[in-house]
C-alpha cells in the first residue's frame, strides 16, 4: 500500500484527564506515512473517541510538509477548536522531531 520510501512514524502526547481520548487511550497519539526524502505527509491519523476526528486531523495534515512546522501549527490553532488542540500540537511536534532525527543518521 506505500512505497518503500515512505515511514511511518507516530507522534504523542497527553491531553486533559477528563478528555475521553485520555480516559480511553491514556494518550494522545498521531501516525503519521511521510515520504523519507520531501517529509510530504501522505496520511495521518489519530487515536480518537469520534472518527470525524480522525477525518478532520486528516485533512490538515495530508498533502503538506512534516517541515512546515509553523504552517501546520498555525492551521491547527486556526481550524481545530476540540479539546485536544494543545495535544495535536504536541504529537505533531514530537514526530517532527522524530522525522529530523531518522533524516539526520
Amino acid at each position: 500500500m506505500f512505497p518503500p520510501n515512505t515511514l511511518y512514524i507516530i507522534g504523542e502526547s497527553k491531553t486533559s484527564s477528563n478528555n475521553a481520548i485520555m480516559q480511553q487511550y491514556n494518550g494522545f497519539f498521531i501516525a503519521f506515512v511521510v515520504e523519507r526524502e520531501t517529509g510530504k505527509i501522505l496520511e495521518a491519523e489519530c487515536s480518537s473517541t469520534i472518527n470525524l476526528t480522525s477525518a478532520f486531523i486528516q485533512s490538515i495534515f495530508a498533502g503538506k510538509s512534516m517541515l512546515d512546522v509553523e504552517g501546520l501549527l498555525k492551521e491547527i490553532e486556526t481550524r481545530y477548536y476540540g479539546s485536544s488542540q494543545k495535544a495535536i500540537m504536541v504529537a505533531y511536534k514530537n514526530a517532527y522531531i522524530k522525522y529530523t532525527q531518522i533524516m539526520n543518521k
